[in-house]
């Protein structure tokens, strides 16, 4: 991987992790775009902490606030939220890590992604906070986030669709939305860390390049701690249509690709 390559890479995880259009499924098309089909998955993870550290230091206030108080409501509805991604990405890890491998659903799923984006779009804004949220709620957000697991599954799309549909303030639904990232970054990195010490053991070297390494790992977490202030700006004023027009047509072409060529994903028939 070329400086430029881990540059353009780690631009795209930031931006893509918490606008509601897929980082995962971004990173999968532009590794098959670049040619990079192995030896990324210590930079996958270091881009994925990179990302963890731009949400950390967006919401420092409140993560240290439920370190002070690890009993608090808020805390209890972040675990309550993710318990459902927990056992949906164990109990289906072999055919989550196929589905990336092959990359031959990621156009389905991005038209999953815009289809639930218009449809939370649609939604009404209603005023529950963290008080009026109740524990189905926050169960119910965690589903969404475990469908994330698949590859051009929005993460953050789907928490802030479940959010809005339980009928979470809108700002409120951005930070539930941002704080149960933490947790699903930080464990798909502990799952993934065994394959990275295996293949580092095997291979003698980190699959990547130090410097590309580094600078992956800081444009993620420079263009992720943009795309979350971004993000809470267009949920609590904004549109979420843009993003569901973007993705359907991103879908489609991967389809047409598909059918036409497979070079990229294999043939989808």
């Amino acid at each position: 991987m070329s400086l430029w390559q881990a540059l353009l890479l780690g631009t795209v995880q930031g931006l893509t992790e918490f606008l509601p259009v897929s980082s995962s499924g971004h990173l999968v098309l532009f590794q098959r775009l670049l040619g990079l089909e192995s030896n990324v998955l210590t930079f996958d993870i270091l881009v994925h902490l990179a990302t963890l550290a731009a949400v950390l230091a967006v919401y420092r206030k409140d993560v240290v606030e439920i370190l002070k108080h690890p009993l608090g409501r808020l805390t209890w509805l972040l675990v309550l939220g993710t318990i459902p991604a927990v056992a949906f990405g164990l109990g289906l890890k072999d055919i989550i890590e196929y589905l990336f491998r092959s990359g031959k659903s990621l156009g389905f799923e991005f038209l999953f992604t815009g289809a639930i984006l218009w449809f939370a779009d649609s939604l009404k804004t209603r005023d529950k906070g963290v008080r009026e949220t109740k524990a189905g709620d926050a169960l119910l957000i965690g589903s969404a986030q475990a469908l994330a697991i698949l590859p051009a599954v929005s993460r953050s799309g789907f928490t802030i669709a479940g959010a809005l549909w339980r009928g979470l303030d809108r700002k409120f639904a951005a930070k539930f939305s941002f704080l149960l990232s933490i947790p699903a970054i930080l464990g798909a990195a502990v799952l993934d860390a065994p394959n990275a010490v295996r293949m580092v053991r095997e291979t003698g070297t980190l699959g990547v390049p130090t410097v590309p390494l580094i600078a992956g790992f800081i444009a993620a977490a420079v263009f992720g701690w943009l795309a979350v202030q971004w993000m809470i700006r267009i949920i609590t004023t904004g549109r979420l249509r843009p993003f569901a027009i973007y993705v359907s047509v991103l879908g489609i072409l991967i389809l047409i690709e598909q059918i036409f060529s497979g070079h990229l994903f294999g043939k989808l028939f």
